[in-house]
């Protein structure tokens, strides 16, 4: 039989009848028997809950009477009766409270344990069994409070599952869910935090704010009190659009006009394969047919516009870009994890359809990077539009056809209607002959319509007829824009004044748009005509206005750059826009040091193309002007994270210099070399570290002291400064200042002196938060945070890294937020395990999208030691494994090995395997000796000395506690594995301590190497 009370209270047959349960007594005592399904319920629990206060004279006799009536509907001896009760003898996995309570119950276990998609299938089927308000037609007195009791069970299983649906990228299922039940609980917090945060992750932030600010002023109104932290977490990320989102489909301006059919048989063809190419020549609507059909699907979709790329090594970059992932850590080293690595572990288990817009002319790039990210990441479909296939197995490729007759006299209308009066019916069938001309392309369908704002309908009619009588007899071998858009935009080139023309030509040089100001200066216009220029040029389709920028179609700027080349002016404006974007670097680099960063670094990004464009010519053309524009922009391309994007222009530029270093830009011929990641470049870096070793100051481009010194590393102890650092340690410039405190105060620190780095970290704080520099500030909290830890104030140092996290969240950086909260959870692991475990999630979710090897693995490890600590050594082992296969090649991953090997180790002597314990403690060892990095060779030492007291030989343990101690220069921390070591080391081996404490690394290294050869 099945029971159910969510809902009307209801009895059903095997054969799946419902049973007649009479009035209103036996349905409520129903309804209480089976809140306690299979167990005994008391005599005078049954008659309150019926009753109440009013029991009737005979109390017994008429509960007697109503458990006679029930029984004779159930039948089957199912009501029992016991001394101290009835019994109503069904399994509850056959009553829907219990079914209920079960499934969300295992839904919330498998949603905390990451099982997202799990969950949401247990929620929603145990959402699924509720048929309306429980215990509906129950008026019986205990009703009501069990009524409540439910709906608040319910509520809750819905945001578990609202929880899943996010985690999953399906915000848009859920959001009119939390709407409606966010109107009946006006001030529940966590289910207006998922509100919040399903109508931000829909692209619905306005909506969004106006959410939480709903909920702000009832919770200030009625309960006189501040959101939670999780409303206020949900509340900041939608202000600072968090970059861990996609770029969306861009929003469209006009009306989508006919191709039902195609849409059709495109969202056909996507629900069986995960590659559609969209090919046809250009202006056939490839892109925005593929726009509309990937805003008819349902889940997450991401937009890649190809079109800006000059070659295909930018494709990689382009689509972490519009995935809305900086390339690499903020000033990180080079080595990292490729950007085709990142993109497939950033993509791996979401669910994504992913636009690929204009590949022809990266076509080979374009095929490789869609089938590795295909065949790596199995929840990834791909729309491509391109003029030739992909050629890639499972490849459906739908050829776009031109519009039909009427689609494309409808386009026509559609658009005419905007620049003139409406085309009157007799001049429809003109239009129809007009579109047939132009062979259905919507480009040049909207081009001819543009042009009705100046000229008349027939002559139009005649202007085209002409026009295309012409190429239609040109060779049959051309590519199909130069047999079709050529002649719609050469067509509209005619009909320009020569001042248009001229202007329209030299827009070409730019890449990705311009401001009207850099229009007027690269093309050799007064600012004022530049804008009305750019406006008639704008009313005629020619060039797209956004946001105070004007961006030419692709199709028509390769026709305006013809247009350049043939007027003899391509060089003389290449260096013009090459020498204007220089001065704007120029400009721009003090302003990256300073509080200005944020607005001049969006400045910078929104000329990105435009700068890497300068460069590109430059490389060719002038190496010397190349020199000082890479130079001058390395600091904002470390910042965005895309330093490898000029990797390639660094290194032919270097084959172009020859081995020489040009006078008087040293500083620009370092930083070109440092661009250039690992390379055959060696005689360049020899030649990088003489001009180091002997340059003086004041430099003119101060982030190569940064720059430098990430890759040159700490110097050797007793190197003597050089007249650069001589001169560096004497400036009066605070933020030089502030970066030589900050270097120093890291010198004390790697040096095993965290009491003397404090005042300098200090120092390094006040300096750069005079100057601004939110990058400087962040850095030094983090090391004072460090140095506040080894000092024993935890506290502190959590509060440090959280200032330390807000800073770098306003630069966007993913990768540095994913090691900050990583090492926040490291401070909070000893005292709050569980805030330490969100922590750590919350690092590798961050480490997981961006791709980065090393901090997911840390991520990992941490969350392992938490589990081991705990006792369950089996889960740990699992963390331990996944964390070793994450790590990567470059130097951030071999430390995190050592970790891994050390905790690999210790969790071999916990469950008694000493010798697999001591080859992964060696193997950590050998790690940690090779790297300059104390800490891993602290953490290797330690997990070895449990090893040594377990295998009898607490003298050698002490003696390695003390090493760790002088190589941390702090008290070990207060971990359980330390905490375990000294109680069982006591105070029998102070001797042996001492003399591991009087070590230096050199010879503790050494004697690691005897104890584990």
């Amino acid at each position: 039989m099945w029971f159910g009370i969510l809902g009307a209270t209801r009895a059903l047959a095997e054969d799946g009848s419902e049973l007649p349960l009479g009035g209103p007594r036996p349905r409520a005592l129903l309804a209480r028997l089976l809140l306690d399904a299979g167990r005994v319920v008391g005599t005078d629990s049954l008659l309150d809950a019926l009753y109440g206060e009013d029991l009737p004279r005979e109390a017994a006799n008429a509960l007697q009477a109503q458990v006679s009536r029930l029984r004779r509907v159930l039948g089957g001896g199912r009501l029992e009766r016991h001394p101290a009760g009835y019994r109503l003898a069904v399994d509850p996995a056959d009553v829907d409270l219990h079914r209920f309570l079960a499934l969300s119950g295992e839904g919330r276990r498998a949603l905390a344990a990451g099982e997202r998609e799990r969950a949401a299938g247990l929620l929603r089927e145990a959402l699924a069994l509720w048929r309306g308000p429980a215990l509906a037609d129950v008026t019986a007195p205990f009703a009501e409070p069990q009524a409540a009791r439910l709906a608040e069970s319910r509520v809750a299983a819905v945001e578990d599952l609202a929880e899943a649906e996010l985690s999953l990228a399906r915000a848009k299922e859920v959001v009119a869910e939390l709407e409606k039940l966010a109107e009946d609980h006006p001030i529940r917090e966590r289910l207006h935090a998922l509100l919040v945060r399903a109508l931000s992750a829909s692209g619905r932030q306005t909506e969004a704010l106006a959410a939480f600010e709903r909920v702000r002023r009832r919770l200030a109104d009625e309960l006189g009190s501040d959101p939670s932290p999780e409303l206020a977490a949900a509340h900041l990320a939608v202000l600072r659009s968090e970059p861990v989102r996609v770029r969306g489909l861009p929003a469209q301006l006009t009306s989508f006009v006919g191709r039902e059919e195609e849409l059709a048989r495109i969202g056909e063809l996507l629900a069986g394969r995960r590659l559609v190419t969209l090919t046809g020549p250009g202006g056939a609507g490839k892109t925005r047919l593929a726009i509309e059909a990937s805003g008819r699907q349902n889940g997450e979709a991401c937009f890649v516009d190809l079109a800006p790329l000059r070659d295909g090594g930018a494709l990689p970059q382009a689509v972490l870009d519009a995935l809305g992932l900086r390339e690499s850590a903020l000033f990180g080293a080079p080595g990292q994890a490729g950007a085709a690595e990142r993109i497939t572990a950033a993509l791996a288990d979401r669910r994504l359809l992913l636009v690929f817009d204009n590949c022809e002319h990266v076509i080979a790039e374009a095929a490789a990077l869609v089938h590795r990210l295909l065949t790596g990441c199995p929840g990834l479909r791909v729309i491509a539009t391109s003029r030739e296939p992909l050629g890639i197995t499972g490849e459906a490729l739908y050829p776009v056809p031109p519009l039909p007759a009427s689609s494309a006299t409808r386009l026509f209308l559609d658009r005419a209607a905007t620049v003139s009066e409406p085309v009157t019916e007799a001049g429809t069938d003109t239009v129809a002959r007009i579109c047939a001309a132009l062979d259905g392309l919507p480009l040049a369908i909207e081009l001819a319509a543009a042009r009705l704002r100046t000229i008349p309908l027939p002559r139009l009619e005649d202007r085209l007829d002409d026009r295309f009588r012409l190429l239609s007899r040109g060779s049959r071998t051309a590519a199909p824009r130069q047999q079709t858009l050529r002649a719609v935009v050469g067509w509209s080139w005619d009909l320009l004044g020569e001042d248009e023309q001229r202007l329209l030509r030299r827009l070409a040089v730019f890449a990705g748009g311009t401001t009207a100001e850099a229009a007027a200066l690269v093309c050799g216009v007064s600012e004022v005509d530049a804008e009305d220029l750019l406006a008639g040029l704008a009313e005629k389709s020619l060039v797209e206005p956004a946001n105070g920028r004007y961006r030419l179609l692709e199709t028509i700027r390769a026709y305006a750059a013809e247009r350049l080349g043939e007027a003899g002016e391509r060089d003389g404006l290449a260096r013009a826009h090459a020498e204007y974007f220089l001065d704007l670097a120029r400009t721009a680099e003090p302003f990256l040091r300073r509080a200005e960063q944020l607005a001049w670094l969006a400045r910078l990004t929104a000329e990105h193309a435009n700068l890497h464009a300068a460069l590109h010519w430059a490389v060719d053309a002038d190496p010397g002007l190349a020199l000082r524009l890479l130079g001058v922009m390395s600091s904002y391309w470390r910042l965005r994270g895309v330093i490898s994007e000029v990797t390639p222009l660094a290194a032919r530029l270097l084959e172009r210099l020859g081995p020489r270093v040009p006078e008087g830009l040293e500083e620009e011929y370092v930083l070109t070399v440092l661009a250039t990641g690992p390379s055959e470049v060696d005689g360049h870096r020899r030649r990088a570290g003489q001009v180091m070793r002997t340059l003086r100051g004041p430099v003119r481009l101060p982030h190569l002291l940064v720059a430098w010194a990430l890759f040159a590393g700490p110097p050797e102890p007793g190197e003597p400064l050089s007249p650069l650092n001589q001169q560096f340690a004497t400036t009066d410039d605070p933020w030089f200042q502030a970066l030589a405190q900050f270097s120093l105060s890291y010198l004390q620190v790697f040096n095993g002196n965290p009491a003397a780095a404090e005042p300098q970290f200090g120092a390094a704080l006040e300096l750069f938060r005079s100057v601004g520099d939110r990058w400087g500030m962040a850095q030094v909290l983090d090391g004072l945070a460090t140095v506040t830890e080894l000092g024993g104030n935890r506290e502190h140092a959590v509060a440090l890294t959280d200032e330390a996290i807000a800073l770098v969240g306003q630069l966007g950086a993913i990768e540095e937020l994913a090691e900050l909260w990583g090492r926040q959870a490291l401070r909070l692991r000893c005292t709050d395990p569980e805030a330490a475990r969100a922590d750590f999630e919350r690092s590798a979710e961050l480490a997981h999208r961006a791709g980065v090897p090393a901090v997911l693995a840390l991520a990992h490890l941490g969350l392992g030691d938490l589990e081991r600590w705990g006792g369950r050594l089996a889960e740990a082992r699992r963390r331990y494994e996944q964390a070793l296969g994450e790590c990567g090649t470059d130097w951030q991953s071999r430390g995190a090995r050592s970790r891994i090997l050390t905790a690999l180790g210790r969790l071999e002597q916990a469950e008694g395997r000493r010798a697999p314990a001591r080859d992964h403690h060696r193997a950590a060892i050998e790690i940690a000796a090779e790297n300059q990095i104390h800490t891993d060779l602290v953490e290797a030492t330690g997990g070895a000395a449990g090893l040594l007291l377990l295998e009898g030989n607490p003298a050698a343990a002490a003696r390695l506690l003390g090493i760790s101690v002088a190589l941390r220069g702090a008290p070990l921390p207060d971990d359980p594995d330390v905490r375990s070591l000294k109680e069982l080391l006591g105070t029998s081996h102070e001797r042996e301590f001492a003399e591991g404490l009087a070590m230096d690394r050199e010879a503790a290294t050494a004697h690691l190497h005897h104890l584990f050869p």
